[in-house]
């Protein structure tokens, strides 16, 4: 692994081979038998006790993301804790999995519901959110019964292993919570083993894609969330000074990595050029160096190879018409002239045929598009193939209503740039940005590591005639 900051190696980390994952899947099935046994308050206990060691051991989870992912240490303790807020809902686990009763459906007859763990399950996380997204899944997976082998990016997997250690400290038997490291060997491992019964991912809308059709072919339930190409509409009735705010914040926040950063700014009829003047202002005056530098306010990108390709992408654009209002290629951070850096960078007069509108750059690349009216902003949102997050910007609320309504995305923020939903709320977008029918964390996430049993009682009373019949039973 490398410090993106100062781009020297920092770390190796073992990679899995298929045999690696076959320990780690007869840990957690041996640990299955016990653990979806334990009552609700024993894994409640836990549960708390690992939020109280996450609460305790944040700076030094953000840390360890600061210097493996790059991104700025405020930013990375916001990571940790968004994570932590989702173990804080799983543990009101027994509140969430409290199933139906419905009492004499017939004579003598009761009909009750519940659900129950799917066994051994997986996650497959993206290098992006080291410790946020992996714990999107994990936590409610464990506290609805099931174990979880969980396979980290191999770019910044310490994270993930520091977890470990703690999920220990809290109490959580051998073999419930595992961590193989790993590239597509061990991916593929996981997506075919017979001993896992489901799979979590966040990734790439191809990866996702190839994650969903090899898992669902193995008989697993999947849920996989793709990339992103997220818009802000910025309407002329809009506050255009805190528009300009939030849009490079979102924009370039963790340097634009992010499936939820705004990477595409549609103005609307006359907000357009007072936008990019002050788009274009704020954008150069945000400070770029290294994450531990507490008044840095963007960080590096996660690779060299990563930085290249960005680089390439805002190459090529003028030569598909697109103009660069900031060039951000050219930033040298003094004392870390070997890290990964690229500067903010925002692309005007982009239209949707061009490349740098068409790929997820991950990287702090803003681009402008222009609209005639609100519903043609609507229109070119929904044209977009993934659905993801996105945002508008009004005073309006009548604006901002038809707005929600009719765009095709899964998250929308109205003022609000990067609208992740909170813990017991599912994130989750549309089209290509998911595949499978549930969306992770929250209610949708209880479901989704799941399932239901629907149980019909009758307890006849000693020597009691039968009554049975051949037909096909119904309420009497």
């Amino acid at each position: 692994m490398w410090n993106p900051a100062t781009g020297q190696q920092q770390a190796e980390v073992c990679f899995a081979e298929p045999e690696d994952l076959d320990a780690a899947v007869a840990a957690a099935s041996a640990a299955f038998e016990q653990w979806s046994q334990t009552s609700l308050s024993a894994r409640t206990k836990v549960l708390f006790a690992f939020r109280d060691l996450l609460d305790r051991h944040l700076e030094e989870l953000a840390g360890i993301v600061c210097d493996e992912h790059g991104k700025v240490i405020s930013d990375a303790r916001g990571e940790v804790q968004r994570g932590l807020e989702v173990v804080e809902f799983a543990c009101g686990i027994p509140q969430l999995l409290k199933g139906e009763y419905s009492d004499q459906v017939s004579t003598g007859v009761d009909v009750f519901s519940y659900r129950q763990p799917l066994g051994v399950v997986a996650g497959i996380t993206p290098f992006n959110f080291p410790a946020m997204v992996p714990m999107w899944m994990y936590p409610i997976a464990i506290a609805c019964g099931n174990t979880f082998v969980l396979k980290p990016s191999e770019r910044d997997p310490s994270a993930s292993a520091r977890v470990a250690e703690l999920w220990a400290e809290a109490g959580l038997p051998d073999g419930v919570f595992n961590v193989v490291n790993g590239d597509k060997v061990a991916v593929d491992a996981v997506l075919d083993h017979p001993g896992i019964a489901a799979v979590s991912f966040v990734g790439s809308t191809p990866i996702a894609r190839y994650v969903h059709d090899r898992a669902s072919a193995a008989g697993k339930r999947v849920q996989a969330l793709g990339g992103a190409k997220n818009h802000a509409v910025v309407l002329p009735d809009a506050d255009l000074d805190f528009a300009s705010d939030h849009l490079v914040a979102a924009a370039f926040g963790s340097a634009g990595e992010r499936c939820m950063a705004v990477s595409a700014a549609v103005a609307v009829g006359t907000a357009a050029e007072d936008l990019l003047g002050l788009v274009v202002d704020k954008a150069s005056a945000v400070r770029v160096g290294p994450g531990r530098d507490e008044s840095s306010e963007m960080g590096p990108v996660v690779t060299r190879e990563a930085k290249a390709r960005i680089a390439g992408i805002i190459e090529r654009a003028p030569a598909e018409g697109a103009r660069l209002a900031l060039d951000g290629r050219g930033l040298v951070v003094k004392g870390h002239e070997d890290g990964f850096f690229v500067g903010p960078t925002v692309v005007d007069d982009v239209r949707t045929d061009m490349e740098v509108y068409r790929e997820e750059i991950f990287g702090p690349v803003l681009s402008v598009l222009r609209a005639g009216s609100a519903d043609e902003a609507v229109a070119l949102v929904n044209r977009n193939p993934y659905g993801n997050g996105t945002a508008v910007f009004t005073s309006s609320g009548e604006a901002a209503r038809r707005f929600h309504r009719g765009v095709r995305v899964g998250m929308i923020g109205v003022n609000v740039p990067i609208p992740v939903p909170m813990a017991y709320y599912s994130f989750g977008g549309w089209k290509d940005s998911l595949f499978g029918e549930r969306r992770v964390h929250g209610p949708e996430g209880v479901a989704f590591y799941t399932r239901a049993k629907v149980v019909t009682a009758r307890w006849p009373a000693p020597r009691a005639e039968t009554g049975a019949s051949y037909h096909f039973p119904t309420a009497t």
